[in-house]
């Protein structure tokens, strides 16, 4: 299912799994990085199998639009998923995309959360990935810095074929850019990536991430 490209990427940061007959849930308090908090479902029969622990969001995330089904709730975020190749992405005047080292974790952590104006979260963030990136090889970290001034982070994870960059971010269009193409680069010249859905970006394949919360309105 097309989701199975979201677990593949998270699941290695999620603190806790629960998985029971085509659901898997993922917890992780320590942030606030939605595919990291949220049960993912394929289908109403998997919806009516899924609880919720004590403390845990009712965050769904589910393929909208791929398949009839839908969840009814309120909806929190709606992402683009697909295909972006190198050569479709410019590559920025200014803006230069480097791959840190881990040890700059702290910082990438920083630019990620104030990209997406939780500037609060980045030292929880850094502390909550230390330990799972530190023996793992198919995790890059890339920043963009303007003028020196870092300007967006991003994750990109290796495996399948191109890898993925679905935890990103960026102060503007023309970071974004210069991130997304970097990582396609990493990929051979293509990468999966999640994007915002308003964005006019150039997705090949691309189906609609949705995250829901249950009980709310819809």
């Amino acid at each position: 299912m097309p989701l199975t490209e979201l677990l593949d990427y998270f699941s290695p940061f999620a603190s806790d799994i629960w998985q029971e007959e085509g659901v898997t849930r993922l917890f992780t308090p320590q942030v606030n990085v939605l595919g990291l908090n949220a049960a993912y479902v394929s289908g109403p029969e998997q919806l009516a199998l899924l609880h919720f622990p004590a403390g845990q969001p009712p965050l769904v995330a589910s393929a909208f639009g791929v398949t009839s089904f839908a969840v009814s709730g309120q909806e929190v975020a709606r992402l683009q998923v697909g295909l972006l190749q190198a050569a479709a992405l410019t590559a920025p005047a200014g803006v230069v995309v480097e791959q840190v080292s881990r040890l700059q974790l702290p910082n990438w952590a920083g630019v990620l959360a104030a990209a997406h104006g939780t500037p609060d979260w980045g030292g929880l963030l850094a502390r909550h990935f230390a330990a799972p990136l530190e023996h793992d090889r198919r995790s890059v970290l890339l920043m963009a810095y303007a003028e020196g001034v870092p300007v967006g982070a991003l994750l990109w994870r290796g495996g399948s074929v191109g890898g993925a960059a679905h935890l990103w971010g960026s102060q503007n269009s023309a970071a974004a850019q210069a991130l997304l193409r970097a990582a396609a680069e990493l990929g051979g010249g293509w990468v999966r990536a999640s994007v915002p859905d308003a964005s006019d970006w150039p997705l090949a394949q691309a189906w609609t991430l949705r995250f829901t919360l249950l009980g709310g309105a819809a």
